[in-house]
């Protein structure tokens, strides 16, 4: 039997889509570069991780996502927050270090975090999001609250004892959490065959009797229709599922990083098929898109970097008087008195 026949209504929503898709792309690239040009100018301190290259793993994935669907990400995150719905203002002031940001200007580029959006970070330590993600779907499943957790990690996690643990947790218990792994092939600064004795990460992920899927994570698309495909397998009460969306960073892994470790001509190549440049030449190939309404797109974008800016400068530092609020400390606790 052939598939339905696309009505004018679902074209339309499709092209809505692709090209809100495009936006958030643009929106990624342009508040990362800024990010960058911050973080030398000493505006942006501490450490700082781009996600430049990996844009349409966030964006693919996040779209198929609902508002009540929890999301959990790394210490590369800022893409994912911004998609998310929390607003590049408060992201901006946050990377500064500034009260107004999303973490009161706590967190830092690693620490983003929003409970307005179901953002759950922003995890500085590797694979500390994957047993967090699994507590989140088991409170999920107590409370029969229909949602899905969305924990996105790097291969490098993969070795941890963490993924482990949740892998086994998340599949013994039937929990609704889609495991995205962004392969960006070098885990910090080693390459995924030099660390990892098994390399196939399906295999893993099969080896729990979790369902996988290889997804390529530099066509946006292919992500959205994977992870699509994902939620909607879970959502059939059918337990958690894994994707391996193989992606890559065109910059260091952080700001301090001297890359050394990988050949520029591969850099070089993996640029090529750079997700944002394809994909809004695939629409314009297609029709979908002229050259004025791309510049359109990314003038919005540029200007919404402007504005965070602007924000981020005027935002009010936190008052010393403040500095312990929600600080743990013993000595100040009736019991530790003499």
């Amino acid at each position: 039997m052939s598939a339905p026949a696309a009505t004018p209504t679902s074209q339309a929503k499709a092209h809505t889509l692709q090209l809100d898709m495009l936006l958030d792309m643009l929106r990624i690239r342009r508040l990362e570069e800024k990010a960058a040009e911050l973080y030398g100018l000493q505006k942006i301190r501490g450490f700082l991780h781009l996600y430049i290259g990996q844009e349409a793993v966030a964006v693919g994935v996040l779209h198929a996502l609902r508002t009540q669907d929890n999301v959990l990400a790394t210490y590369r995150e800022h893409g994912h927050a911004l998609v998310r719905g929390v607003g590049m203002n408060a992201i901006m002031a946050e990377m500064y270090g500034k009260q107004s940001g999303c973490s009161r200007g706590r967190g830092g580029s690693m620490h983003l975090f929003d409970r307005a959006t179901r953002f759950y970070g922003g995890q500085a330590i590797v694979g500390a999001g994957l047993p967090v993600a699994v507590g989140l779907a088991l409170a999920d499943q107590m409370r029969q609250r229909a949602a899905v957790t969305a924990c996105f990690f790097g291969e490098g996690a993969m070795a941890e004892g963490a993924f482990h643990e949740a892998m086994n947790l998340a599949a013994l218990w039937h929990l609704p959490v889609l495991f995205c792994c962004e392969n960006n092939l070098y885990a910090m600064g080693t390459a995924l065959a030099r660390s990892e004795s098994q390399t196939d990460l399906c295999a893993k992920a099969a080896s729990y009797g979790v369902p996988s899927r290889m997804v390529d994570g530099m066509d946006v698309l292919a992500v959205h229709q994977a992870a699509s495909q994902a939620v909607a397998h879970i959502e059939r009460n059918a337990g958690p599922m894994f994707l391996d969306l193989q992606t890559y960073r065109f910059r260091a892994h952080s700001m301090f990083d001297p890359e050394l470790y990988r050949d520029k001509t591969e850099v070089e190549h993996w640029k090529q098929r750079d997700p944002v440049q394809h994909f809004g030449a695939q629409l314009q190939a297609q029709g979908l898109l002229t050259e004025p309404e791309r510049l359109q797109l990314d003038a919005r974008a540029l200007a919404e970097v402007s504005a965070a800016v602007a924000f981020a400068e005027a935002a009010p530092w936190e008052p010393t008087q403040d500095l312990l609020l929600d600080v743990y400390s013993p000595a100040a606790t009736p019991e530790a008195t003499p």
